[in-house]
């Protein structure tokens, strides 16, 4: 028991599409798609009130559980464990839209954040935390909450980006990227990979050395955000061709 809680992970290492790996993955996607079926079912009101909230309070707590963890180790630092990493701002702002339907907040969480989820669940960098170990545990929830998150105000709420969100989530992922930038300098940390790349596989190695990998990210996020719009530019181009030919 002391092992699933142990600091310093298991002996072995976190290996990349384990069958833990894709079973995580294959959980949250059928979660996704059981949304989209109950999709009717959960907006009726007190459904969703509940469905909203308690998804909100899974992205919270399992945050706060985590640097509970941190803390009661001894291993909570300046350098790591400020909400600065993309996938922990995306939690914290995924779980805000819930709780306040905010589209702006939804523009940031959905064309952002469920990129930057997706890629960390794909690739996780993870170490010797791997099952059954409780940051194992802890990272795929929170993760797949943010997925679920973005989802849910798009099936259930009918919440949907525009062209003009893509421009105003590039420029809130720079704001936030500058600011973690400064932590990173003030610390010595290395918030949003500034600062170097992860050390598991990731996309990064494909992207050259610091510091021409963050200029290659710029155009990554940019492809990332434009694919996750690209269902609903579809979507009004084929609505805009029915209409022609009614």
């Amino acid at each position: 028991m002391l092992e699933f809680f142990d600091i310093h992970g298991l002996p072995e290492s976190f290996r990349l599409f384990s069958f833990g790996h894709l079973l995580s993955l294959f959980l949250i996607f059928s979660a996704i798609l059981l949304l989209f079926w109950y999709r009717e079912r959960l907006k009726e009101a007190r459904l969703n009130r509940v469905t909203r909230y308690g998804l909100a309070g899974l992205l919270l707590v399992s945050d706060l559980v985590l640097n509970i963890w941190y803390l009661q180790a001894g291993s909570w630092t300046l350098d790591y464990n400020l909400p600065l990493q993309l996938c922990t701002i995306s939690l914290y702002l995924s779980a805000f839209m819930l709780i306040t339907r905010s589209v702006l907040l939804f523009e940031f969480a959905f064309l952002i954040g469920m990129g930057g989820a997706l890629q960390a669940l794909i690739t996780p960098d993870l170490g010797h935390y791997a099952y059954p170990h409780f940051r194992t545990y802890q990272f795929f929830i929170a993760h797949g909450a943010i997925l679920l998150a973005g989802f849910y105000m798009v099936f259930v709420e009918g919440f949907r980006p525009t062209l003009h969100s893509i421009w105003r989530a590039i420029l809130t992922l720079n704001i936030i990227a500058a600011l973690a930038g400064l932590a990173n300098w003030l610390t010595g940390g290395n918030y949003m990979f500034l600062a170097h790349k992860p050390g598991a596989a990731s996309l990064l190695d494909l992207l050259g050395p610091w510091p021409y990998y963050i200029i290659w990210l710029e155009a990554v996020a940019l492809v990332s955000v434009l694919i996750f719009y690209l269902p609903f530019a579809l979507q009004d181009y084929w609505q805009k061709r029915s209409g022609r030919g009614s």
